[in-house]
């Protein structure tokens, strides 16, 4: 018998190794560009969760959210294929992600929640396999408390109960250079069977909770301001940039020093 077509928002069949190599590639190249560094809290890293399907319920602060996703999945999931619900209307601005797990969902529709859960029990229902989503489903402040939770996030135990729930925390604070720091923190899990036993403003709270108490935690950490609180998994680029940075490296040859283009070398020392 021919195998039916897949659906155009299909994630699995449409999932490409080779192109989620490249654009994990070109990822860490855009993020070196515009970011310091990505750091993952020494206390707030993934821990060996076993052969079962994952959900990371993440906060969703800003639009580099999806390249933290990319990374962090890359960085200490592997051989895992990573997931990622995204609306419809903006997915459809960037095609290629349809090939590297990401599958649009039209949002703020019951037809829109019942086809996100349909697919999410589709991923969840292989161990190797995970699903990363911004509980929120929609742009939220750090600050922000209870940390809110999607409907589609509050359901999917039901559809998922061997899952396990992990949450991730991230924010993305200036230090002392120009650029950004993307800091991360996964927190303890929660078993799907558990959550699936509560109704369903328990539910949300639980998972509101659990996130809330992962950036809570984290946000210390990004006030300390202390590198060595963290793994850090990527650089990026140091320095202002531009003519100066040519002037002092000249200056420090001249001097027979060293030249160093961050704004505070102690800072890397804690």
């Amino acid at each position: 018998m021919t195998k039916p077509p897949a659906l155009p928002e299909d994630p699995i069949s449409r999932f490409d190794p080779r192109r989620m190599a490249f654009f994990h590639f070109w990822f860490r190249g855009f993020f070196r560009k515009h970011m310091r560094a990505a750091r993952v809290a020494r206390w707030g890293m993934p821990g060996d969760y076993g052969a079962r399907p994952l959900v990371v319920f993440a906060n969703h602060p800003g639009w580099w959210d999806g390249v933290a996703f990319m990374l962090l999945s890359q960085a200490l999931f592997l051989p895992r294929r990573m997931y990622i619900p995204m609306d419809k209307a903006a997915l459809d601005r960037y095609p290629f992600m349809r090939r590297i797990g990401v599958f649009g969902i039209e949002t703020g529709t019951p037809r829109g929640a019942v086809a996100f859960l349909k697919l999410a029990k589709e991923v969840l229902s292989h161990q190797d396999r995970m699903l990363w989503m911004n509980a929120p489903g929609r742009f939220s402040d750090v600050r922000e408390r209870p940390v809110p939770i999607a409907p589609g996030m509050t359901r999917l135990p039901e559809f998922a109960p061997d899952a396990l729930f992990i949450p991730l925390a991230l924010d993305y604070p200036f230090w002392t250079e120009r650029k950004a720091e993307m800091l991360c923190a996964f927190g303890t899990p929660i078993e799907g069977r558990v959550l699936e036993a509560m109704d369903r403003d328990a539910r949300a709270a639980a998972l509101s909770d659990a996130l809330g108490a992962t950036m809570d935690r984290l946000a210390g950490d990004a006030v300390a301001r202390d590198p060595g609180r963290f793994e850090t998994l990527l650089r990026g680029q140091e320095g202002m940039g531009g003519v100066f940075p040519l002037w002092r490296r000249m200056v420090a040859a001249l001097r027979g020093q060293r030249y160093d283009p961050r704004h505070d070398p102690r800072e890397e020392a804690g």
